[in-house]
């Protein structure tokens, strides 16, 4: 969860509740299996990925900007399996220099910034030559009946609101793709009850030149 860098504190609390009922461990480890070397994470929330990070990641930089989350994930960096790094910042100005981590993880984030243009050109900035953009985010629907509904509550401003930012009708994987990036895989999903369930998406993308 991240948001556009405003404070949320109640639904920083509610979500510190729930997350981890949106995505399974099982999911989680498949988002993070396989990376090495320098990892950068945004929006980490609650830091609820911390301890699937593989032996092999070297550090991870964590950026998370509401307070209250950052101080559980702070805690959650302290009993993980590799070094990481929680710090106060916002998607899309990372503090991380250019062409520096070998890896970026966009965890439930992609649907709560201001500006997915914006943030995804940071990513693609920091990361390596071929460096890899692994996402777990939920998106527009396929079907357009699904779609219409999401663009609806995405209209009305209610479901922002309440959601610190968040959208249910963006075409993230279309928005990777258009920032540069090869998308690799993309393994679609839905959570909830059959047409009413929410539609996720699981992938990777690899940093274009």
């Amino acid at each position: 969860m991240s948001s556009n860098g405003a404070r949320h504190p109640v639904f920083a609390r509610v979500w510190a509740r729930m997350s981890g009922k949106v995505g399974t461990e099982r999911q989680r480890r498949e988002l993070l299996a396989g990376l090495s070397g320098r990892v950068v994470e945004v929006g980490a929330g609650d830091g609820r990925n911390f301890v699937h990070y593989p032996p092999e990641v070297r550090d991870v930089l964590a950026i998370e900007p509401e307070p209250y989350l950052r101080q559980i994930a702070s805690a959650a960096a302290r009993s993980a399996p590799v070094p990481i790094a929680v710090v106060d910042g916002v998607a899309e100005l990372l503090p991380v220099e250019d062409g520096t981590c070998d890896s970026a993880i966009s965890s439930l984030v992609l649907c709560s910034v201001s500006d997915q243009q914006t943030v995804l050109a940071e990513l693609h900035r920091v990361l390596a030559p071929d460096g890899e953009l692994r996402f777990f985010e939920h998106v527009v629907a396929e079907r357009s009946v699904g779609q219409a509904v999401q663009r609806s509550l995405d209209r009305t401003g209610i479901w922002p609101q309440l959601g610190a930012g968040c959208h249910l009708a963006r075409d993230t994987v279309g928005a990777i793709s258009a920032a540069g990036f090869v998308v690799e895989r993309v393994k679609r999903f839905s959570s909830g009850p059959g047409s009413l369930g929410i539609p996720f998406v699981l992938g990777s993308a690899r940093r274009g030149s």
